[in-house]
């Protein structure tokens, strides 16, 4: 070899070690290089003043070229030579990835050894220890990168974020930052969805289909529908949060405000349960459940999550002092209840459900039992409407037994003394049927199911008996069942349809005044003991009642016709002129002034209507004349058309249609110009009933 040759060989050597041999040598300082690029991990290295361009490989994957040490020390900015960082210099990050967070860092490029020639072969070997690793020179199949995440963002000032640090997105709730989350200004949480980026979205794709930006504007649409009380719009926003993040406590806690608001206690009893189950350190979620459990009037459970907000300083004095309230007004019903102290127990209850439990199916049970035992039915079965329309799942978690009776089989208990007392028999039967299932070892159930029974027995017997015309053996019957239910009025209004039978008129009478005496209302009772007091010649009693079914039953003509006749022989035995009194006429018209006088003058009350057939209001009003005509078939009603008969409505002084005047014999006592067509009825109606 030439001279000239070794030079250019010894040349050629020189210029690879300033690649791979290179990095050989000062592995350190190539090490330093690699942290030098902390604005994206995987961009290619910062270009040296100097760099060898590297050949291809023998797989045909390009190599990205090294620099070198002097570019090396420059990156580092601060390294020793060793590679050691100073006091002063920050750890920057490594361009690459490990493979399942573990073992050594594999880097995207740093080799530059060509195809040929120990240099190319030094340089490869020097800058990826595993060359082997990964095929082609690339970290994945692919060809592409993964980025690595992002250095997290300095912490928010906000106090909630979302997540439970478990390290999956949506397998948590509201993060509080210092202890607990304040205590909002309503019951929803306003800002549940603030501060944390989303975790991975491979845990929770729901929630990764929407930013959390979303979140935030379907919580905030929630909160200003609530604000305004429109609950059902608050709730299908809600409804949205809750599908997009199943797993927030805050999430479900609106939701269950919504759905208190509307009324669905049970449905927002679930969603406060499984917001504290989510995040038991939610003093906010614990606090709201306490105050649902109190509405459901299940004290126990409210003290235990009221304590526990305490412990969390989310605890208001005013519910704990509601609470005591409710505990004390509900013993001091039960006590009532066992001694049968109805007037008590009523007061208590009522007591109860005022201070917060107005939902507790078992206060409510209590009411409707002792307004049944105080002879109001009514009220008695509205209360129990208004109680079973509760969810009846509720009270099976109560705990609460008055009398050693359960919850729920209690319930059933007045259930079905209320149907039996109101004549749904066969829905009595099943309902104390139920209690017994409930409850099969409480004898007070049993005793209660027994009577139910014989009672419902009794009524199917004395029924058929009568309908076969055994009026006597019909009242023994009926008879029986009083003997296990005194008092039920079904009973003895059909014992006073057998004496009525039987033409026993007093006793029907009697037990006409007891089924009343209970349910002060009973229609079929009040026409019993008319009918009776008519074949006694009572007219007084038989009008007072008539006109009272009058009121109740004003398009039943039967009535108004017996009611006619009752006034009618009122009148009679009282010496009174009815001959000019007539059931169901048409108005009379009257054309002459003497006819006017004539009517008027006779006894009892005439109603007279000055009218026009000409007058648009006239003409909408006489239909209801005639009909309050058959109403009111006592009065005796005139009608004057002042177009045909100007002399009679001068007389009268009536210049203004439609213009009603009233007369009780003969004199005038009430005068209406073109009155509204309720105050013609109150005043005719009015009249009806005093000219009795």
């Amino acid at each position: 070899m030439s001279e000239a040759d070794r030079i250019r060989v010894r040349a050629a050597a020189l210029a690879l070690d300033g690649g791979g041999g290179g990095a050989v040598r000062d592995k350190p300082d190539a090490k330093a290089d690699v942290f030098a690029d902390l604005g994206s991990p995987v961009s290619p290295l910062r270009a040296r003043a100097s760099v060898a361009t590297s050949s291809s490989s023998s797989s045909g994957s390009a190599k990205s070229p090294a620099p070198s040490n002097a570019g090396a020390l420059a990156l580092a900015g601060g390294r020793s030579h060793s590679g050691e960082l100073t006091a002063e210099s920050t750890p920057p990050r490594l361009p690459g990835h490990r493979r399942c967070g573990s073992g050594p860092l594999i880097f995207s490029g740093g080799s530059s050894g060509g195809s040929g020639g120990g240099g190319g072969d030094r340089g490869s070997t020097a800058s990826s220890p595993m060359t082997n690793a990964l095929p082609a020179g690339n970290i994945c199949p692919s060809g592409r990168v993964p980025v690595a995440a992002a250095a997290p963002p300095p912490p928010r000032s906000r106090p909630d974020v979302l997540g439970s640090g478990t390290g999956n997105y949506g397998h948590g709730s509201i993060m509080r930052g210092g202890g607990g989350m304040a205590p909002a200004r309503s019951s929803i949480d306003s800002s549940s969805f603030l501060g944390h980026a989303p975790r991975s979205p491979a845990t929770f794709p729901a929630a990764s289909s929407a930013s959390s930006g979303s979140l935030q504007d379907v919580t905030r649409l929630g909160n200003e529908w609530y604000k305004k009380g429109k609950h059902a719009e608050a709730l299908r926003h809600y409804d949205r949060a809750v599908a997009l993040c199943p797993e927030s406590a805050a999430c479900r806690g609106n939701r269950a405000a919504a759905l208190a608001g509307l009324g669905r206690l049970a449905d927002a009893l679930r969603d406060c349960e499984e917001a504290v189950r989510l995040d038991p350190a939610n003093g906010r979620a614990h606090s709201r459940l306490a105050g649902l459990c109190l509405r459901l009037g299940m004290i126990s459970k409210a003290r235990r999550h009221l304590t526990q907000a305490g412990h969390l300083h989310q605890s208001d004095p005013s519910e704990w002092e509601k609470l005591q309230e409710v505990e004390m007004h509900q013993g001091r019903s039960i006590d009532a209840r066992k001694v049968g102290d109805w007037k008590s127990a009523l007061r208590e209850a009522d007591a109860a459900i005022a201070a917060g439990a107005d939902s507790s199916r078992l206060l409510l049970a209590i009411r409707s039992e002792a307004l049944l035992r105080l002879h109001k039915l009514e009220e008695a079965d509205s209360t129990l409407a208004s109680l079973l329309k509760l969810d009846s799942v509720l009270l099976y978690r109560m705990g609460a037994n008055p009398s050693g009776m359960l919850a729920e089989s209690y319930v059933s208990i007045v259930r079905a003394q209320v149907d039996m007392a109101l004549g749904r028999f066969d829905a009595a039967v099943e309902a104390a049927e139920n209690a017994r299932f409930i409850d099969p070892g409480n004898a007070e159930v049993g005793m209660i199911l027994n009577n139910v029974k014989l009672v419902a027995k009794a009524r199917a017997q004395g029924n058929e008996l009568y309908k076969a015309a055994k009026f006597s053996d019909a009242s023994i019957a009926y008879s029986e069942g009083l003997k296990y239910e005194p008092s039920n009025p079904v009973l003895y209004c059909n014992r006073a349809a057998c004496w009525g039978k039987l033409e026993r008129w007093e006793k029907a009478v009697d037990d006409c005044n007891e089924a009343l005496r209970i349910q002060p209302n009973y229609t079929k009772a009040l026409l019993r003991r008319a009918s009776s007091y008519a074949k006694l010649e009572r007219w007084a009693d038989c009008v007072r009642d008539y006109e009272v079914l009058r009121k109740e039953l004003p398009a039943d003509t039967e009535v108004a016709e017996a009611l006619f006749h009752a006034q009618v022989a009122l009148k009679t035995t009282r010496g009174e002129d009815v001959s000019n009194m007539k059931f169901g006429g048409e108005v009379e018209m009257v054309t002459s002034v003497e006819q006017l006088r004539a009517a008027i003058g006779s006894p009892g009350v005439s109603v007279v209507y000055f009218m026009s057939i000409m007058n648009q209001q006239c003409t909408l009003i006489t239909p209801s004349v005639n009909s309050l005509c058959s109403e009111c078939p006592s009065l005796n009603f005139l009608k004057v058309n002042v177009e045909d008969s100007p002399m009679v409505a001068k007389a009268e002084n009536v210049r203004i249609v439609p213009t009603f005047k009233i007369y009780k014999d003969g004199v005038k006592v009430k005068e209406m110009i073109c009155p509204s067509l309720h105050v013609l009825r109150y005043s005719v109606r009015h009249y009806a009933v005093s000219s009795s």
